[in-house]
């Protein structure tokens, strides 16, 4: 890599590469404490991140838009999953659903929020397609009633719902197969939605499509072999970021104080999506807004629609029982409020610099009484 390319503004997350082997060794040969542990892993993470998306974006280019497309629901969520999949080995089902939740309000409400705010300064309003917006708001939507549903019946039938400051709860198996059964009808919707996006109205989509904002700073593009490397390598480091990270989950939260439920929703989620958030943010920047709104929604949508279901097929698998899909009451009223706030923001197609504030507020607003519920 060149340099100067560190510099730039979609160069930097891999000014933390040192942080992956700092955090390798601070794991295996210091035996560190947690706190550090999570604070280098998590800068690890980053750069992890970012590569993998680098190595996406350059094997969809070169494969068209359907295989593309694949490509990127496949790897586009695949580090926040990775570290949820950690998680739910280790039993943490609690902070998985809270990093479920919290990388749905972080890229609605903080990256959408950022974007609208860094791109309508200096400028008066930003548009963008309101038909492809709509459609995305609409599966958000869908998926965030069917992440409620398994939470009600529990409320009004089951035994309640669970704290926020739970590890995990071992639900009957009724709910459990709810959950199940939610989990694959959202799959489902999900390759619908791609059916939707990639073959009948793809039109609606070419700002993705054509990768508009992101191919203009990359510089040489990578052959097949050195994507496929890189996305390798990134894997791994993920991985092994990943694992380090999960472990010092528990001792680090209690050590500074904050709630396992906290650190899921926001550090969590905030980490695992950190190269990608600055993505939408800079093409904003560029007054390509077409392309950081579907970041934003789209990438809220394949949480709720992908990436939630396939932790709970996971969890057949990992872990000490099935992960059911009940959040806690201030989940629940965090992703219905955020998601509402976001569709209705969105409606018209046009966007402002206060809007884009107004969102960060929502989000501030969710953060602190996250983390008031975690600290009582």
């Amino acid at each position: 890599m060149n340099p100067r390319r560190l510099l730039t503004a979609d160069g930097w997350p891999y000014l933390l590469v040192p942080f992956i082997p700092a955090a390798i060794l601070l794991e295996f040969v210091f035996h560190a404490s947690p706190l550090l542990l999570f604070a280098v892993s998590a800068a690890g993470v980053i750069p992890t991140a970012a590569l993998m998306g680098r190595a996406t974006e350059e094997l969809a280019l070169r494969s068209g838009p359907g295989i593309g497309g694949l490509l990127n629901v496949t790897f586009g969520n695949a580090p926040e999953l990775i570290i949820a999949l950690f998680a739910l080995n280790a039993g943490l089902h609690e902070v998985v659903k809270a990093s479920i939740i919290g990388s749905i309000l972080g890229n609605v409400l903080l990256v959408m929020g950022a974007a609208m705010l860094i791109g309508g300064l200096g400028r008066e309003r930003q548009t963008f397609d309101r038909t492809a917006a709509n459609a995305q708001s609409l599966m958000l939507l869908l998926g965030a009633v069917a992440l409620v549903m398994p939470a009600v019946f529990e409320l009004v039938q089951g035994s309640g719902l669970p704290g926020a400051g739970e590890e995990r709860v071992n639900y009957d198996s009724t709910v459990e197969t709810l959950s199940l059964v939610v989990a694959v009808m959202l799959i489902g919707s999900y390759v619908a939605g791609l059916f939707f996006s990639l073959k009948t109205h793809k039109a609606l989509f070419n700002p993705v499509a054509g990768d508009e904002g992101h191919g203009d700073h990359h510089g040489e593009p990578w052959t097949i072999k050195k994507a496929v490397i890189a996305l390798a390598i990134a894997g791994i480091a993920v991985g092994v970021m990943s694992e380090i990270l999960v472990g010092s989950i528990s001792e680090a939260s209690e050590t500074v104080g904050l709630s396992e439920f906290f650190v899921g929703v926001i550090v969590v989620a905030i980490v695992g999506n950190a190269a990608e958030h600055w993505v939408a943010i800079l093409v904003a920047y560029k007054n390509k807004m077409d392309l950081a709104v579907n970041i934003a929604i789209g990438s809220g949508a394949q949480i709720a629609l992908f990436v939630a279901p396939v932790l709970v097929l996971a969890s057949y698998v990992l872990g000490p029982h099935p992960m059911a899909l009940v959040f806690n009451g201030f989940e629940v009223a965090g992703v219905v409020l955020a998601i509402f706030v976001a569709t209705h923001i969105t409606n018209d197609g046009e966007s402002t610099w206060f809007e884009g504030l107004q969102l960060l507020v929502v989000y501030a607003v969710l953060g602190a009484t996250f983390f008031a519920a975690g600290s009582g």
